[in-house]
């Protein structure tokens, strides 16, 4: 029996194959789940091509936009069975079985065996949901193995925790995994990375690696003597605590992902990130850079708060507290989260295509255009990645100037392709810029 398991490219992927950032773990553990005697691959489309004449049993395809459909059709027409899971299909079970023989819902451990049992026996059912989430302790080690070697630049990935303590109104991590947070077994985290080649970058894709401190720290503490450089997704939180913050930075913490979002308190109440404070963030900025740690921020544009203004105050506040890289994005009202509810039950999406979902504005801002929204997000990534602003952000004494260089490039590459795309957007400019 032959599975192939399948990550869909994103749109500007379809078109421009190249090093993506990391490969998809999820799908590797999947691979790792599967019983021994089932030959598995796995194509990731964001750095290959999928092979559709190739001789196989069952495709298994991780869902988060309409290429996944595609593909998923694609196969289905040739006679293979299709297996849809992930964060879109488990919100919208009932849309996503009309593209697949089955969907799981949820976690794949505790499910993903008795699939494989019933597509031997030709039993398969519609759907496949998990009761209660499965247990952490003795997860197989992921299959880094079928990801192609030097397609990603962030090859060591792994996750120590699942889930986040916070349920912010845009995020989709507390709709997939439940208002819980779990960690896995400390031995176990160390002999998972005990197989990997950690003298080069490891990326904990935790969605928040300090949700438990008390759990972070007896982590921080282990990694020491590996004399790892690592990545991870972080609360602001991780700033108030000294203890906390002193063990990442000597433990080989480089880089902090944090989601600032907004300078808006009203904002982050409406989305329900309390543990943001505004008038905290220079503060925390500064005290994770005095350990030596970049930071790279999310910001999101466009909320309910937002005037026009918005674009300027946020670069400006980027650039002046000099964050090594950041993403900037508007609200995407995902399936499941309660942002598209309340979107919804309002009357503001304009579309549930879910192809428009990458790439436009896809809901009525309140105190701007569509229009300006998408043009306005454009212009911010433009300006804070040209090439000025990213040598006033890091210039050439940085402690990590080599790998932040490399990423600013990375992003500015990214997005001159997009505005290459798209000459309306590359030429706007906010009325509102200072001269």
């Amino acid at each position: 029996m032959k599975i192939e398991l399948i990550v869909p490219a994103t749109q500007e992927n379809l078109l421009n194959r190249k090093k993506a950032l990391g490969p998809h773990l999820g799908l590797a553990m999947v691979a790792a789940l599967t019983p021994p005697e089932v030959e598995v691959s796995l194509t990731d489309e964001n750095v290959t091509f999928i092979d559709f004449q190739k001789e196989i049993d069952l495709v298994g395809l991780t869902v988060t936009a309409t290429r996944a459909y595609e593909i998923a059709d694609t196969f289905r027409a040739k006679g293979v069975k299709v297996i849809l899971g992930g964060s879109h299909p488990s919100a919208l079970p009932k849309e996503a079985i009309k593209h697949a023989d089955a969907v799981v819902i949820g976690e794949a451990e505790g499910i993903w065996a008795n699939v494989i049992d019933d597509f031997k026996t030709n039993k398969l059912q519609k759907i496949y949901s998990q009761r209660k989430q499965p247990s952490l302790i003795n997860l197989p080690i992921p299959r880094r193995d079928l990801f192609i070697d030097g397609s990603y630049y962030f090859r060591n990935t792994i996750s120590t925790t699942r889930g986040c303590p916070y349920a912010c109104s845009f995020c989709s991590v507390t709709s997939f995994f439940g208002h819980t947070y779990r960690c896995r077994p400390l031995e176990e985290i160390l002999k998972e990375i005990e197989t990997m080649d950690y003298r080069k970058i490891v990326f904990f894709v935790d969605d928040n690696i300090v949700g438990k401190p008390k759990f972070a720290k007896k982590l921080f503490r282990a990694l020491a003597p590996y004399k790892l450089k690592w990545v991870a997704q972080s609360s602001i939180t991780i700033a108030r605590n000294d203890e906390l913050l002193k063990l990442a930075a000597e433990s080989g913490c480089m880089i902090l992902l944090i989601g600032f979002e907004t300078l808006s308190q009203d904002n982050l109440a409406a989305m329900g990130k309390r543990m943001n404070v505004v008038n905290e963030y220079e503060m925390v900025i500064r005290k994770i850079h005095s350990y030596g740690i970049a930071i790279h921020g999310f910001f999101i544009l466009g909320l309910d708060g937002d005037d026009e203004y918005v674009f300027e105050r946020t670069i400006r506040f980027a650039q002046k507290m000099k964050l090594e890289s950041a993403q900037f994005a508007w609200p995407v009202p995902y399936p499941g989260t309660a942002l598209c509810e309340s979107l919804d039950k309002a009357g503001r999406i304009v579309t549930k295509s879910w192809s428009q979902y990458e790439s436009n504005v896809v809901f009525e801002p309140k105190l701007m255009s569509r229009d300006i929204l998408q043009k306005g997000r454009d212009w911010v990534w433009r300006e804070f990645y040209s090439l000025p602003s990213i040598w006033r952000r890091l210039g050439i004494t940085h402690r990590y100037t080599v790998p932040l260089w490399g990423l600013n490039l990375y992003y500015r590459s990214f997005w001159q392709r997009r505005f290459r795309n798209n000459r309306d957007s590359s030429k706007f400019k906010p009325h509102f810029v200072y001269k």
